[in-house]
C-alpha cells in the first residue's frame, strides 16, 4: 500500500532551511493496521501529511496505492484525497462543519465527490455507533462522538487507506480505548490499511507494528507477537495466547541503525562506543569510565 524511500522533506522560509525528513525508509502492506510514534520535531506529522496528498516530498519516492505522488498533477491530486484516502484529524473543527447535522457532514464529501448516498451515510453512522445521533448537530455531540462522525467522514468515499493524526489526543482513556477499537473493527472488517500517528504508546497493544521516528528517520519497528504461553503448555491448551512486543531496530540504506537514547542512558554511553563482533553478534560496549584509564596509566 505504501512504499517510502530515502524519503527527504525540507522546509524553506527566507535564508532558512529546516530538514523534517531525513533519507526515511516505510513498507507498508496492503490491509496494514500499524502507528507511528515520535516525539515532537521527529517529522511523524510531515510524513502523514505527505501520505494525504497535502504536502509534497522533497526527494525520494513515495508511492501509495500504486501511484507515484512524485508525478501526480494538481488536479490528480485533489482526486486522490477525495477517492484514495481518508484522513481524521485530531482537532474536530477540521473534520466537522458545526451547522450541519451528523449525517450531512458525512455526506459532504459524496456531494463534493459528485454522488450523494443518503443510505450510505446512514449505513456509515451505524457502523460508528452513531446511528441515533445522526440529526445530531456539533454542539450536541461529545468529544468522542465528534471524532467517530469524523471516521465516518473519512470512509465516505471508500478510501483504500485510512490516515489518523493524533485521533485520540484530545479524548479521555476510556474514550481513546473506544476510538483505536474502532480502527481495529474497520481494518478487520473491511480489510482497510489504517496509519495511526500518536504520542500513546499503548497504541502498541492495538495494532500490528509501531513505527518510531527520530530525527526524520524511521529508526525502529516493535512488532506484536502472539504465542502460547506457558500457562498454555502447562494445561496443554492451545486456544491461550500471550501477546508479547519486540522491538527491531532498522537498518538504512547506509548502514546506520539509530539506538534509543534511553538505551544509551542506561549503559552511561557518551559519545564514542567500542563494537565487537561476537560469535555473530554486534556488541557495542561503552567507554571505560574516565577514571579508570587514568589509572590504568
Amino acid at each position: 500500500m505504501i512504499v517510502c524511500e530515502n524519503l527527504v522533506k525540507i522546509y524553506k522560509a527566507a535564508d532558512l532551511e529546516v530538514v523534517a525528513l531525513q533519507g526515511l525508509d516505510l513498507t507498508v502492506e496492503d490491509g496494514e493496521l500499524m502507528g507511528i510514534i515520535g516525539n515532537s520535531g521527529s517529522g511523524k506529522s510531515t510524513l502523514l501529511n505527505m501520505l494525504g496528498g497535502l504536502d509534497r516530498p522533497s526527494a525520494g519516492k513515495l508511492f501509495v496505492a500504486g501511484k507515484n505522488l512524485f508525478r501526480l498533477s494538481q488536479a490528480e491530486l485533489i482526486q486522490y484525497r477525495l477517492r484514495t484516502v481518508g484522513f481524521v484529524w485530531q482537532n474536530n473543527a477540521r473534520n466537522l462543519i458545526p451547522y450541519l447535522s451528523a449525517q450531512q457532514n458525512v455526506e459532504l464529501p459524496m456531494l463534493i465527490a459528485g454522488q450523494r448516498k443518503r443510505d450510505r451515510a446512514g449505513e456509515l453512522l451505524e457502523i460508528v455507533g452513531l446511528g441515533h445521533r445522526k440529526k445530531n448537530k456539533l454542539n450536541e455531540l461529545s468529544g468522542g462522538e465528534q471524532q467517530r462522525v469524523a471516521i465516518a467522514i473519512a470512509l465516505a468515499n471508500q478510501p483504500k487507506l485510512l490516515l489518523a493524526d493524533e485521533p485520540t489526543g484530545s479524548v479521555d482513556s476510556r474514550t481513546a480505548a473506544m476510538i483505536l477499537d474502532l480502527f481495529q473493527e474497520l481494518n478487520r472488517s473491511m480489510g482497510l490499511t489504517v496509519v495511526i500517528v500518536t504520542h500513546d504508546l499503548e497504541i502498541a497493544r492495538k495494532v500490528d507494528r509501531v513505527v518510531a521516528i527520530r530525527d526524520g528517520k524511521t529508526s525502529s519497528e516493535i512488532l506484536r507477537r502472539s504465542s502460547a504461553g506457558e500457562e498454555g503448555e502447562e494445561t496443554g491448551r492451545s486456544d491461550i495466547e500471550v501477546e508479547t512486543h519486540e522491538e527491531w531496530a532498522v537498518l538504512d540504506q547506509a548502514g546506520r541503525i539509530q539506538i534509543p537514547q534511553e538505551y544509551l542512558q542506561e549503559i552511561g554511553a557518551d559519545g564514542k562506543m567500542k563494537i565487537e563482533l561476537e560469535e555473530g553478534r554486534i556488541v557495542l560496549y561503552p567507554p571505560p569510565p574516565k577514571h579508570a584509564s587514568v589509572q590504568a596509566k
